[in-house]
């Protein structure tokens, strides 16, 4: 009997936290807010010269054990030559404020892309963490889905199951992969949002 009510109570306060963090999720199926940032090279990008593109907006931090698991497996990068290659704009932001986690000089910045083999169109410093929170980004990695006409239509996790473990990654169904493949495929996608798992942004 006590089994069941703390299985219940988990239950409900699951339900809560799940209805809070979606509450609180940037609207799909909107506009996403324009932004400019300057990537790691000095040169600006901004979400509107890419409209008439997918635009994948991945928060990003080495550090992250969550993050770690994405791209000491290869699966990161593998999704982003991927997509990119069927072109796809993959923007890796990090929102980690200087002195935090996370937050680099563009000369580490450098360094860890090429021993990543990472293939993002770029990677965009957000040290002030505006962008970050004017996007609810909470997680490393949270993930957003931007179509041609610039709406939102994915937010959230990468993939399905929450863990650190490597080995999850072939169980999971990867939410990035699923909407990418519809719509490149010319099927129509309901907009959603899922809730991301990870560490928290260091703004």
């Amino acid at each position: 009997m006590i089994r069941r009510k703390i299985s219940a109570g988990n239950l409900i306060l699951g339900a809560v936290l799940l209805a809070a963090a979606l509450a609180m999720a940037l609207e799909v199926n909107k506009p996403a807010p324009d932004f400019t940032l300057t990537d790691h090279q000095g040169k600006t990008h901004s979400l509107s010269q890419y409209k008439g593109k997918y635009v994948v907006l991945e928060w990003i931090n080495f550090d992250c054990p969550f993050v770690r698991k994405h791209y000491g497996s290869g699966n990161m990068q593998a999704l982003q030559k991927e997509y990119t290659k069927k072109g796809v704009v993959w923007l890796s932001v990090c929102s980690s404020a200087p002195g935090k986690q996370g937050h680099f000089d563009a000369k580490e910045i450098t360094k860890r892309l090429a021993e990543a083999g990472g293939a993002q169109t770029a990677y965009l410093i957000d040290a002030e963490g505006k962008v970050g929170r004017l996007y609810g980004a909470k997680t490393t990695p949270h993930m957003f889905i931007i179509d041609p006409e610039g709406k939102l239509i994915y937010n959230g996790a990468i993939d399905s199951i929450r863990s650190t473990d490597k080995d999850d990654i072939k169980k999971a169904e990867n939410y990035v992969r699923t909407v990418l493949d519809a719509v490149l495929n010319g099927k129509e996608v309901k907009p959603f949002t899922t809730v991301p798992y990870g560490c928290s942004v260091k703004y």
